[in-house]
Parts: structure tokens; sequence; C-alpha cells
């Protein structure tokens, strides 16, 4: 699928994602009523549950309603045994507009070496990089060269989605990481907490080092797949850091 020269020149990436606000009640009142908008559509799947507990559990993945805590990425290096290696950095903690500044500084002069430098994530398309994107916006911030997709046709921008891939055309499937892994006999990345663990472990636990480390997990568990569908060795270890 990738060649060795391709994989090397792919940063891949994760994010991850809580609410912009510990409670529902700490939100503006103008934000609680465009929420309770929002919400409307959880209504039917669990009508038993108010707007407010749709918040923690559901504005995560809305780019309006929760913010950026960590995003990690790596790249990958080949050894004179053709055996991958992954280099990594995290930037993470609850000042999104700090951590956002900075990781839009490193994109830009990764993807400045190369014009064939591409980002990968896992439904990436849907989520990552349009998320990032808006969150870049919102927050006053320059956007990254390579995030910025106006005027550009989808074959023009720079971004490799593993879940497009598996697809292989299927608009209708939704397959995820850990199941894309497990398939493919690839480590899971879900052996300490999962996505809809983070706002809590964000806003009540405050630990930003295990989100850091689950978001890393995700990365690497997203170049493995790739890797394994391009037939080649997987990582033997990640300790290295950027």
């Amino acid at each position: 699928m990738y060649s060795q020269a391709e994989l090397s020149n792919i940063l891949f990436l994760d994010c991850e994602t809580a609410p912009i606000a510990g409670a529902y009640e700490d939100l503006s009142e103008r934000m609680q009523k465009l929420w309770d908008k929002k919400s409307l559509r959880y209504k039917n799947q669990e009508p038993e549950k108010s707007s407010a507990e749709l918040f923690m559990d559901k504005a995560g993945i809305h780019a309006e309603f929760a913010k950026i805590v960590c995003i990690s990425a790596g790249y990958l290096r080949f050894d004179d045994q053709n055996i991958p290696h992954m280099t990594m950095k995290s930037y993470s903690g609850p000042d999104e507009a700090a951590l956002l500044k900075e990781f839009g500084v490193m994109l830009d002069k990764y993807t400045a070496v190369k014009e064939a430098r591409h980002l990968c994530a896992h439904n990436g398309k849907e989520f990552d990089f349009p998320f990032l994107g808006r969150r870049f916006v919102i927050n006053q911030l320059s956007i990254p060269l390579a995030l910025r997709v106006q005027g550009r046709k989808p074959w023009e921008t720079q971004f490799i989605d593993t879940m497009e891939l598996w697809k292989f055309g299927d608009y209708k499937a939704y397959t995820s990481l850990d199941l894309l892994a497990a398939i493919l006999d690839v480590p899971s990345p879900k052996d300490d907490m999962d996505g809809s663990q983070v706002a809590s472990v964000f806003w009540n636990d405050k630990n930003y080092d295990r989100i850091q480390h689950y978001c890393e997990k995700d990365v690497i568990t997203t170049a493995q797949v790739l890797l394994r569908m391009s037939r080649m060795p997987l990582i033997p270890n990640t300790e290295e850091s950027w």
C-alpha cells in the first residue's frame, strides 16, 4: 500500500478532546441554549438523559463545545534492517491556545521540508483534521499550512485516513481503531482507558499525563495499522522522544 519512503514522510497524529467546561452549569446562558438545541439529536437515542448529562457525554466530539487537551504526533524512520522506529512528541494540558500554537509551529516546520509529507490519523478526515482547524480559528491562531483546505480539492490535501483506507470505497462502513488493530493483530491502544473517559480524567482527575499516554498509544497504533496494511514489520518499541 505504501512504500518505506512514503511511510517515512508521514506524520501520524491523534487528538484528545474534552468539553469546554467541567459542567453544563458552567457554560454561559447563551451557550447553554445553543447546547440544548444541539443535543436534541441525541434525545432519541437517550431520552432519559438531560441536556446537562449529554453535555459531558457528547460535547467532546463537537469543536464548538469542546477543546483539544492533547495532540500527539510521531514519524517513522527505518534502521539498517528495515525495522521501523517511531519518534514522538506530545502537546498537552489545560491551556489549549498554548498547545495549539506550539503544535502549529512544529507542523509548519515539518511540512515545509518536503511537499510530499502527509498527515495520518484514524478517522482523521471526519474528526482530527477538521477539529484542529476549527479550534485554531476559535483561538484566533494562524492555521498551519497542512490544515488549510480552502480552495483545495479533496485529493490536493495532505491527509491520509486509515479508516478511509480500510473502507475500500464503502461509504457505509465505520471501523474503530481498536477493532482494526485487533483484526490486523496489532496490540490494543485501549488497555488503560478509552475516549469516553477523557472528559472525566481531564476535568475531575486533572491527570493530563494519563491522557497524553493514551493519546500516544493511539498514534503508535495508527502507525502500526498502516505498516501492517503496507506489509511492513511492526514497530518493536516506542521509547524515543522527539
